[in-house]
């Protein structure tokens, strides 16, 4: 049972015992017997003896029969608003239910669980890999639906595919020109794929969904956080937020429509507009103190997915098929603009999110931040993050490590796209991906991410690619990448909390801060590694109160 409490009223004091407590203080783990909460903060961490004093006599009495408890799970780079966007469509990715493994299962998933949205079936999370028998076709998605247009939304969140009533209605033809992006045509036959990739793809989406009211948007709101604190989620990030994006999120917290902590983080574009508004615009700064709604800093991107190889690199792709000779991918921006936003956050003091892929995409970010740092310099620890960092090289990393940048990797995609890398960039770039170890030892502090709805919600699975870096078909990709489950599970919690400056508030279990825990019913570093994505959420408490229950 889900129940999302909408209340600001904090439960009874309650003592968990009879578990393995892990704290996550610390570079090791460390266990306490009991755990005390009073109101919405932790009251006393420690020996059940001391617990037992400390909670008098009526306290309620939580045995953890076994299970692990441990500080709510942090987001550090997702998408909030476009997972409640998401609800409006049929969830068809590998993590949902009864998720389709044939393109006949997709189509009747799609046509039974649909409801035509602003005159569009949507479907969210496809992935060709996901398919035994192969990507669908534009005709095969024409004969299933002749005349009701379709959206299908790769789970890369950059491309996707309509059938030929969706091109029609946004008004696609094989003269339209790309801007940004791709519009695919058969070689052969001279015709559209049915494919979108970058800026066409997103002006489809937003097309195709359109606009709607406050009331819907905020039930969808709801949704979002069912499946996050299923997950063991107490705080919620949203990136690229847009300014419709923070009003409505400010909102929902002030009106207790959304009880996990909510992070938006606009692209640069966005923070024009807050600080031509009011330019003392604090950021960083939660609505309610310790919690509730903040707009975390400024979210600066330098390309693109390397799985479309849209990513940015040095040296060429090993396969370019469908690209010009020699393709490296390409940069979004000019290096003057990174330059010019890198300069904006630290004379601001707004904490800087760089967004880079390739290896000459992290080459932009770090340019420009070692060179503000020189020209202003500024070196203290700004929490400044390079999220993605997925082929950040050696030399890469010492500087992460030198401008005190945080490097936060999304270890799912090991096992999302594994398989694809060693073609498409040669072996030794492909194991190279998301060097969490290399980042461990050069003294790099790394947070882990899923990028939901890029790939699935599921915590414990994230943990599990991070420690065995498996691929889909069981391969296993850059075993001198892998780590430890701890710091993998400090990558959700300590760490996560420590990137957005927090860990004074959350991030551990200790006494004062915020009473943000889980239970999941096994014990990560106790268990085989290949189980650790079998863990299951039990509980999910956000400052005392329950919002989740399995």
């Amino acid at each position: 049972m889900i129940s999302v409490a909408a209340t600001a009223l904090a439960a009874p004091a309650t003592l968990y015992y009879n578990g393995d407590i892990l704290t996550m203080e610390g570079d090791s783990p460390k266990y306490v017997e009991a755990v005390l909460v009073k109101d919405d903060k932790i009251a006393f961490v420690g020996d059940m003896k001391g617990a037992l004093v400390e909670a008098g006599t009526n306290a309620t009495m939580y045995d953890l029969k076994g299970h692990t408890l441990l500080p709510g799970f942090i987001d550090t780079w997702g998408h909030f608003a476009l997972i409640a966007q998401d609800t409006f469509g049929v969830n068809v990715a590998y993590f949902s239910k009864n998720s389709p493994k044939t393109k006949q299962q997709l189509i009747d998933k799609l046509r039974k669980e649909s409801i035509v949205f602003n005159g569009w079936i949507v479907g969210t999370g496809y992935s060709d890999a996901q398919l035994s028998d192969g990507a669908i076709t534009l005709a095969e998605l024409d004969n299933a639906f002749p005349k009701t247009p379709v959206l299908i939304e790769n789970i890369s969140t950059l491309t996707g595919m309509v059938n030929s009533a969706g091109l029609k209605k946004l008004g696609i033809t094989t003269k339209t020109k790309a801007v940004n992006g791709f519009i695919p045509v058969d070689l052969s036959t001279g015709k559209l794929t049915g494919d979108l990739i970058g800026m066409p793809y997103l002006n489809a989406v937003a097309k195709a969904v359109g606009k709607y009211s406050q009331d819907l948007t905020f039930e969808s709101y709801r949704k979002a956080e069912k499946l996050y604190v299923s997950n063991g989620f107490t705080t919620a990030q949203s990136y690229e937020a847009t300014l419709g994006d923070i009003r409505n999120m400010r909102l929902a917290i002030d009106r207790g429509i959304v009880s996990v902590d909510l992070i938006a983080l606009p692209t640069f574009d966005i923070v024009d507009e807050l600080l031509k508004t009011n330019p003392n615009y604090q950021f960083g700064v939660y609505s309610k103190g310790d919690r509730g709604f903040k707009v975390a800093g400024i979210q600066v991107p330098t390309d693109g997915a390397p799985q479309l190889r849209l990513a940015y690199f040095t040296k060429p792709y090993l396969d370019t098929t469908g690209f010009a000779k020699d393709w490296r991918g390409f940069a979004y921006y000019p290096q003057s603009l990174i330059n010019k936003y890198v300069k904006l956050a630290y004379e601001k003091n707004i904490q800087y999110f760089g967004y880079s892929n390739g290896d000459a995409g992290i080459d932009m970010t770090l340019a420009a931040i070692d060179k503000v740092v020189k020209e202003t310099g500024i070196s203290d620890d700004r929490r400044t993050v390079i999220a993605h960092s997925f082929f950040a090289r050696d030399d890469q990393l010492e500087s992460y490590k030198k401008n005190n940048i945080m490097a936060v990797m999304m270890p799912n995609g090991t096992w999302l796209y594994g398989d694809i890398y060693p073609k498409a960039l040669g072996v030794e770039r492909a194991n190279n991906l998301s060097p969490l170890k290399s980042a461990q030892t050069k003294g790099v502090v790394t947070a882990l991410h899923n990028d939901t709805p890029s790939s699935g919600p599921n915590v414990l699975f994230s943990i599990w690619s991070a420690v065995n870096r498996q691929t889909a078909s069981g391969n296993t990709l850059g075993p001198e990448q892998r780590i430890d489950p701890y710091l993998a599970m400090k990558g959700f919690t300590s760490n996560a909390a420590y990137q957005y400056k927090e860990e004074g508030k959350k991030g551990t279990i200790t006494a004062g801060k915020v009473a943000d825990l889980v239970e999941i019913d096994q014990n990560p570093l106790k268990v085989d590694p290949m189980n650790i994505k079998d863990i299951g959420v039990v509980q999910t408490i956000k400052a005392g109160v329950p919002l989740y229950t399995k």
